[in-house]
């Protein structure tokens, strides 16, 4: 898997045109498996979920952008860890993907003691009741990409003017909110290799699985 640190207060836009350039790569085999991180500008991003739109009440002049992954309305930006896997999944079953992506952040939170639930009905990672990581993918002929996105210090704020993800804003919360954060640019590394491995032993376990079946 390919890391890559994009950087800080970085243009949504610009990530999006290097994710579509390296989905369609990845989708030809032409490279491997990717991983970008990055804390964005501020943005607030509307999936493909019906409706959506009617989530973002007021942007406040914020940046605005209608993308092609699953979910609703939601925000990234200052103090946010935002990922985009761009990977060929081992097998056709996208939702499988996101528990794994749910699994690998309530252990990733564990590390740094903040325990952390998934909720059957809606897709992200919860602590007490509040979700702190953000996830919706969207998938290419096998390759999926957007990601995930972990509030460590973000302004709270920017959530009141929609509702994230089709709730109720006061259902956000920050990492900073239950443990000291992390620098964002030191635990992107440290994360990015977890990632890769936590990767690579899911992917090998679905191929077992399969061999199997």
């Amino acid at each position: 898997m390919n890391i890559q640190w994009l950087g800080k207060q970085v243009e949504y836009r610009s990530v999006y045109d290097q994710m579509k350039t390296l989905l369609n790569e990845r989708v030809n085999d032409n490279i491997d498996d990717q991983l970008l991180l990055v804390e964005h500008r501020p943005v607030y991003t509307i999936g493909r979920s019906r409706n959506a739109a009617a989530n973002l009440l007021n942007p406040n002049g914020v940046q605005v952008e209608h993308i092609e992954r699953g979910g609703d309305v939601t925000f990234h930006g200052t103090g946010q860890l935002t990922g985009y896997p761009i990977v060929k999944l081992p097998q056709l079953d996208i939702h499988a993907y996101l528990r794994f992506l749910e699994e690998f952040w309530i252990g990733e939170l564990a590390k740094h003691t903040i325990t952390a639930t998934r909720d059957e009905r809606n897709t992200g990672v919860w602590v007490e009741g509040k979700k702190m990581v953000a996830i919706g993918v969207a998938m290419r002929r096998q390759v999926c990409w957007h990601g995930f996105a972990c509030n460590l210090t973000v302004d709270l704020s920017y959530f009141q003017n929609i509702n994230p993800c089709g709730m109720s804003s006061d259902l956000v919360t920050r990492w900073s909110d239950h443990a000291p954060p992390p620098n964002i640019k030191e635990y992107a590394l440290q994360l990015g290799t977890r990632f890769e491995t936590a990767w690579v032993e899911w992917c090998n376990k679905s191929h077992t699985s399969s061999e199997k079946d």
